[in-house]
C-alpha cells in the first residue's frame, strides 16, 4: 500500500481535523474545511522526473555571488500579442494560468498557439472535449502541424505516464478544473484537487524545464475559480476578457514573474480563430459620415501601448424625479465627480439631466487621463454641438476644475499623430515633459475646464 495520508484543514485559521466539519471549532466559520495530502509515497515523487531531466541539480546552500546570472530560455510563439503579454516569449519551465469566461475563446487561442509552433513538440491535454471536437476546431483553424499531439484524459497518473513516453516541449491543459489526482479522494474541481494537480504540474515544469499552460475557469463574480493559492503557485496569471457580443478580446497580465504586469494583448475573433490586432486604435474609433454631438476621442495608455478610444455621452432632460446616471466601461463615481466639477466650476445644471456614458468597443478603462475626453463629450451633448473628429484629449480633471498632467504624454501624442489627428488637448503642466520635442500635430495646452469650454464652444 502506498503511504498516502490526508487530513482536513480550515482554510481560514488552519485548524486540523481528521474528518470534514461543517463549522470550524476554532474560528467558527462555515464551510471552510478542505482536504489536503499530508504524506504520500516519497520514493515515487523523488524518482519521477530524474530520468527526464538532463541537468542535475544539487540541493546545497549557495552564496548569492556564486549564482551565475543568465537570461531565461524562451520559446518565441508566432503570436506577437502573446509574446508581448508574457514578457517576450514562453519561458522554459514556467507555469502559466489562463482564466476567462466560458465561450470567450481560451481553448481556440491556445489550440492555435500550439498548432502554429512548428518543430516544438506540443501536447494538448483536454479533460472537457473529445478528440473529434478538437479536430473539428483544428480543421476550422486550418493549420497543419506534425509535432502536435492530443490526449483526452483527466487522471494525472495516466497523463504523466503519457508525458514520459512522448517527452513534449510544451504542455497545454484544458482545463485544470477537470483533472483528478489519485492521491485525493474528493471530486474533480474541488479546492484540494485543483491544488494537488497544480502542484504536481508545477514540480514537473520546474524539474524538466517544460513550459505548462493551465486553462482555468472563473466564478460568477469574475474571479479565478479555485483557491487563491492557485495564483500564488503559478509564475504567470493571464486573464482573457471581453464582451462576447464584440469581435475583440483582451488578454491581460495579472501576475508575471518574467515581465511586466502592465501588458495587454488585443485579439479579434474571426472564423479562422483569434487574430492579433497590431493597431487597436483603428478598431476602437468608428468611421462616421456626419458629425455627431456627444463624441470625444481620448488618448489613453493600456499597459505599455497607447490607444485612442471613443467616448460617447448622451445628456437628456430628466423625466423622473431623480436623474439617471448610467455608465458602460467607466467608473460611475468618477462620472459623478466630473458632473459635480461641471456644476460647480462651469455652472452647468446637470442636476436636472439624465446622463448616459459609454466607452465604445466594450472596453473598461481605468486610466484617469480619459477625464478630459469624458468632460468634453458631456459638454458636447449638453450644448448639442459636435466636436471635430480631428481632435483628441489627454488630461486628468481635478476637483477644482484644473486639468492635471498625465504620464507618458509623448507616446499618446505620437499615437494621435500616427492616426492623422490634427490637434490634441493636453494639460499645460505637461509642458516640461514635451520640451524640445517636435510633433506634426498641434498640441494645445489647457489649464482649466473653462478654457477648454471657451476654446471648443
Amino acid at each position: 500500500m502506498s503511504k498516502i495520508k490526508t487530513a482536513f484543514f480550515c482554510s481560514n485559521c488552519g485548524y486540523e481535523s481528521a474528518k470534514w466539519l461543517g463549522k470550524c471549532p476554532s474560528c467558527e466559520q462555515w464551510n471552510t474545511f478542505v482536504e489536503e495530502v499530508i504524506t504520500k509515497d516519497n520514493k515515487l515523487a523523488e524518482s519521477e522526473w530524474k530520468k527526464f531531466s538532463t541537468d542535475k541539480k544539487e540541493g546545497r546552500t549557495l552564496s548569492l555571488s556564486e549564482v551565475v546570472s543568465a537570461n531565461e530560455k524562451r520559446i518565441l510563439s508566432t503570436d506577437a500579442e502573446l509574446n508581448r503579454v508574457l514578457g517576450g516569449g514562453i519561458v522554459a519551465g514556467s507555469i502559466v494560468l489562463v482564466a476567462g469566461e466560458p465561450g470567450i475563446g481560451k481553448s481556440t487561442l491556445f489550440l492555435q498557439v500550439g498548432l502554429r509552433l512548428q518543430k516544438v513538440k506540443t501536447l494538448y491535454i483536454s479533460g472537457e472535449e473529445s478528440e473529434q471536437q478538437i479536430k473539428m476546431r483544428a480543421d476550422r483553424l486550418n493549420i497543419a502541424n506534425e509535432d502536435f499531439y492530443l490526449l483526452t484524459e483527466t487522471s494525472t497518473q495516466i497523463i504523466f505516464q503519457e508525458i514520459k513516453k512522448l517527452r513534449p516541449e510544451l504542455v497545454i491543459i484544458d482545463s485544470i478544473q477537470t483533472l483528478q489526482s489519485p492521491y485525493i479522494e474528493s471530486s474533480a474541481g474541488s479546492v484540494s484537487q485543483i491544488r494537488e494537480c497544480t502542484s504536481e504540474f508545477q514540480r514537473f515544469a520546474k524539474e524538466t524545464h517544460t513550459p505548462v499552460f493551465l486553462i482555468g475557469h472563473i466564478t460568477k463574480d469574475g474571479s479565478i475559480a479555485g483557491p487563491k493559492m492557485l495564483e500564488h503557485m503559478v509564475d504567470t496569471v493571464l486573464q482573457f476578457e471581453g464582451d462576447r457580443h464584440y469581435a475583440y478580446r483582451i488578454l491581460r497580465t495579472l501576475k508575471n514573474r518574467f515581465g511586466s504586469t502592465a501588458e495587454l494583448g488585443i485579439y479579434e475573433m474571426t472564423e479562422q480563430g483569434m487574430r492579433g490586432v497590431s493597431n487597436p486604435s483603428e478598431l476602437l474609433i468608428t468611421q462616421k459620415e456626419e458629425q455627431l454631438s456627444g463624441i470625444a476621442i481620448a488618448a489613453t495608455i493600456e499597459g505599455l501601448r497607447p490607444l485612442l478610444i471613443e467616448v460617447q455621452a448622451l445628456v437628456t432632460q430628466s423625466v423622473y424625479g431623480t436623474p439617471q446616471r448610467t455608465v458602460s466601461g467607466f467608473d460611475l463615481r468618477r462620472l459623478q465627480l466630473l458632473l459635480a466639477v461641471l456644476e460647480k466650476r462651469g455652472g452647468f445644471h446637470f442636476g436636472v439631466k439624465d446622463v448616459f456614458l459609454n466607452i465604445a468597443g466594450g472596453l473598461k478603462v481605468e486610466d484617469p487621463s480619459i477625464d478630459l475626453a469624458v468632460l468634453c463629450a458631456l459638454l458636447s451633448s449638453y450644448e448639442d454641438v459636435p466636436l471635430s473628429s480631428q481632435i483628441c484629449f489627454a488630461g486628468e480633471v481635478g476637483l477644482s476644475g484644473e486639468i492635471r498632467a498625465v504620464n507618458r504624454i509623448e507616446q499618446r501624442i505620437a499615437e494621435a499623430e500616427k492616426l492623422g489627428f490634427e490637434r490634441i488637448f493636453v494639460s499645460k503642466y505637461n509642458q516640461k515633459g514635451l520640451s524640445g520635442t517636435k510633433f506634426d500635430i498641434e498640441v494645445v495646452p489647457v489649464g482649466r475646464v473653462e478654457e477648454v469650454y471657451q476654446y471648443l464652444f
